[in-house]
């Protein structure tokens, strides 16, 4: 007996299942059987009213409607919204309640169903409000996990920190990287122009077009496509600064392309400081024919490369040439007190609170062990 009750439990939420992966698809079919769904349970509530001589509270009417306009599209939520309609004025003038309060109600839930038709009209995707919370959800994780460095191999170590600047998850600052053979590692930080979620959409577009071609151009090929496709996009508001490295993880040999870019800065063990690296370039989206100029180092056991958004320099009143200083002097104290371990987050609580996007990233090449200091440093002499 107990089998038998499981096997229906079981057979029960597969159907479940079933039913949520169709409404996910947003089809007609399943926006039909949703909406004959709502309409008997709405059938249900009146017949059990009319069963118990009991008015139906418009409360019960105000639920239906918020599920209705989560869950429906506009054309079966206006066929919910009517069936609604006259049912909550039917149970009220033929039970002979319609007493003030319950008139206030009634005017309150004409309003209730004002905002939520008008709510559905401005689902530009065409979907249900909550699918079309899901589908940008997924966009926006799929965005983060892009923004994910690969495993570094042992000796390698990439950390990185963002703070939005009013507060949602959508914002106009982010990372692709790729890392190709265990060895070529290429990471690009991309600032698109504008601030909150008003630039969310755009830079959701930009970095899967960046991440379907990083690693696949060179540097230089890779920043002139990126340009190319903010150009196709016709819009004034479509421009980006960016910083591409690309270094191999075995000899630490690295290229920096910047497309203005705020500059990448470097640390150097024997100086214990921060040096500002010369790569230069305009930025993306302003012209067809942009140049760009390059850099190359060597990253060293024990030193980092830093990249960051031009939120974390720049203030009112501060020009940028101070916030890089400013930012030089607040990564000095930061590595001077506790390494680079947890450095970007620590960084980003120092800068002032402003109304832009912050990111920023630390490469770490770390400290070789004593045994292979001493290996290195045979090689060395031996050259």
């Amino acid at each position: 007996m107990s089998g038998a009750f499981g096997a229906v439990i079981r057979g029960c939420g597969a159907y479940v299942r079933q039913r949520v992966a169709a409404w996910r698809t947003g089809s007609r079919g399943s926006q039909a059987f949703l909406l004959l769904v709502l309409l008997a349970l709405v059938g249900v509530a009146v017949g059990i009213g009319a069963l118990a001589e009991v008015v139906v509270p418009v409360s019960l009417w105000f639920l239906f409607l918020m599920v209705g306009t989560m869950l429906l599209r506009f054309v079966p939520l206006l066929l919910l919204v009517a069936v609604l309609s006259g049912v909550a004025l039917w149970t009220s003038v033929e039970s002979s309640f319609a007493t003030a309060s319950r008139t206030s109600a009634l005017v309150i839930f004409a309003v209730a169903i004002a905002l939520a038709v008008y709510q559905s009209s401005r689902q530009r995707s065409g979907l249900p409000m909550a699918l079309s919370e899901a589908v940008l959800t997924q966009l926006r994780d799929r965005l983060q996990r892009q923004g994910v460095v690969p495993p570094l191999p042992e000796g390698w170590r990439s950390q990185s920190a963002t703070i939005t600047a009013n507060g949602p998850s959508y914002a106009g600052d982010f990372l692709v990287a790729d890392l190709r053979e265990g060895r070529w590692l290429e990471m690009a930080l991309v600032d698109v122009c504008g601030k909150g979620t008003s630039v969310g959409p755009q830079a959701l577009q930009f970095a899967g077009a960046l991440g379907g071609l990083i690693g696949a151009l060179p540097p230089a090929e890779l920043m002139a496509a990126a340009n190319g496709f903010l150009l196709r996009q016709e819009s004034e508001e479509s421009l980006a600064t960016a910083v591409h490295l690309k270094i191999d993880l075995v000899t630490g040999d690295y290229t920096i392309t910047s497309a203005g870019h705020p500059p990448a800065l470097h640390w150097h063990l024997g100086q214990r400081g921060w040096s500002v690296d010369n790569a230069r370039g305009m930025a993306l989206g302003v012209i067809p024919e942009a140049d760009f100029e390059p850099s190359r180092g060597r990253l060293r056991p024990g030193e980092a490369l830093m990249f960051y958004t031009d939120g974390v320099i720049e203030t009112a009143g501060r020009d940028l040439d101070d916030g890089i200083d400013w930012l030089r002097q607040v990564a000095l104290q930061a590595v001077d007190a506790r390494g680079f371990t947890g450095m970007p987050r620590r960084v980003l609580k120092k800068v002032p609170r402003g109304d832009d996007d912050r990111a920023l990233l630390v490469l770490e090449r770390q400290p070789l062990t004593s045994p292979e200091r001493d290996t290195e440093r045979a090689r060395s002499l031996g050259a």
